[in-house]
């Protein structure tokens, strides 16, 4: 933990950002400022304390249920509990003693000793779009400041590599939370603008344009920057330094073979795509396989529609198969190609359902506990954290709150949830407010 000197202000630490120590001892004492060098170098390690470097996971892949998918029938059924909380669908065992999953989820059982199950994730939220917003930014929603997605902040704080974006979204942008918020829109996810699983499946704006060959390309690419410049030095704005990154990225995505191959999802041998499904959850869990496979750093993957108000067993017994196959697929094919330890996935929805359910066989909106399941990224495996209470109405061990949650994600990349970024009118704002790393996940 840094405790700030409240003598030193933003000021200070912007300069301190600007200058070395070697600049410093040879102006000695900054007027104006008062930084004595004491301060210089608290400042400085303080800086250090909060880089961002590569944490034991390098990748996530955030598989997000959109419209709060039902932790009775998933992750944390209740086969004790009466049958009005109990609801219509069965439970079976898993490869973790005591553990049990809902009768949809046979492939998963057998892969859950692997998994960390947090079973007492919980907010405050119960509309669809807090929920969401929760879970994407690792904040509760304000009127006074949009906030970057998790995937924006990485983004930020590492940027592409092997000349991929360093966040995308698979199939396209699945709400306003997964974008950059108050930081520059530079940060912002690449969408894959259609679905893996159709036929004909291509990227958008991914290939050179007809009529256009590698050397009228590099030749607009060299005007493109000569006209920057000029506009550059009239201008500072948001706008043109993100057109700007945006371009250059396109540029290395576009004439980079490797980088358009990790997209190319044809070029998997037909096995492996039958082995997560040919549908919309195994393709485009197979795409985000793909795509950390290559480089790309953050992976914002969505499926189905869980808003189970009426019929639950229908919508759930008709959706979680697909997921099931592709889910435990893309878990055992990271750890056969080596790649799960350094590749944080998370399961997760904006709420939970119920405890009861209601009089059209569904459940409704239910914020007060959920389940989040985890895997790879250095979390423990066959590990269930927190619990709820008989009927899966609250909490009963270990809450975990959704700053929690973000920060143990941050952390996990190496990124301290307690550094500042600035947000407009040069605000300081830390990445998570009053989050805590929840060590017992971690392996």
């Amino acid at each position: 933990m840094i405790f700030r000197d409240p003598h030193l202000t933003r000021q200070h630490h912007d300069f301190v950002r600007r200058h070395s120590r070697r600049s410093f001892l040879q102006v000695g004492l900054v007027g104006g400022l008062g930084l004595t060098l004491g301060d210089f170098l608290r400042l400085k390690a303080e800086q250090k304390f909060f880089e961002s470097k590569e944490g034991v996971a390098k990748s996530v892949i955030h598989i997000f249920l959109p419209g709060g998918i039902a932790h009775q029938e998933t992750f944390d059924p209740k086969p004790y509990a009466p049958q009005e909380y109990r609801g219509p669908l069965g439970s079976i065992e898993t490869k973790v003693p005591g553990l049990r999953f809902g009768e949809h989820l046979p492939r998963t059982a057998q892969i859950a000793d692997r998994l960390t199950v947090i079973q007492s994730m919980t907010h405050g939220e119960a509309a669809h779009e807090r929920g969401t917003h929760n879970m994407f930014t690792g904040y509760r929603p304000s009127p006074a400041l949009t906030f970057p997605s998790m995937g924006s902040v990485v983004s930020h704080e590492f940027g592409p590599r092997n000349n991929l974006p360093p966040y995308v979204c698979v199939p396209s942008v699945p709400n306003e939370y997964a974008q950059s918020g108050y930081l520059s829109s530079a940060y912002g996810p690449f969408a894959l603008g259609s679905d893996p699983a159709d036929g004909g499946f291509k990227v958008q704006d991914l290939a050179l344009p007809g009529g256009i060959d590698a050397a009228r390309f590099e030749k607009r690419r060299s005007l493109l920057k000569t006209v920057d410049s000029h506009f550059a030095s009239l201008e500072k704005s948001d706008r043109l330094e993100a057109m700007d990154t945006f371009y250059q990225r396109a540029y290395a995505l576009i004439s980079s073979e490797q980088a358009r191959d990790a997209f190319d999802i044809a070029k998997e041998p037909d096995p492996i795509r039958d082995a997560y499904g040919r549908n919309t959850a195994g393709q485009r869990m197979l795409m985000a396989r793909r795509l950390v496979e290559s480089g790309v750093r953050f992976v914002s993957l969505t499926y189905g529609g869980w808003d189970h108000h009426d019929n639950i067993a229908g919508g759930v017994g008709g959706q979680l198969p697909a997921f099931d196959q592709a889910y435990a697929r893309l878990i055992t094919d990271l750890e056969e190609r080596g790649l799960l330890d350094s590749t944080l996935v998370m399961v997760s929805s904006e709420f939970g359902r119920t405890p009861k359910i209601n009089g059209t066989a569904g459940r409704d909106h239910w914020p007060k506990v959920f389940s989040v399941v985890l895997a790879g990224g250095g979390v423990k495996k066959g590990y269930v954290h927190g619990k709820s209470d008989a009927i899966a109405s609250e909490p009963e061990e270990n809450p975990v709150g959704v700053a929690d949650l973000a920060t143990t994600i941050y952390h996990q990349l190496g990124i301290n949830g307690e550094k500042e970024l600035m947000a407009p009118g040069d605000r300081p704002i830390e990445i998570v407010d009053g989050g805590t790393v929840i060590t017992d996940l971690l392996a």
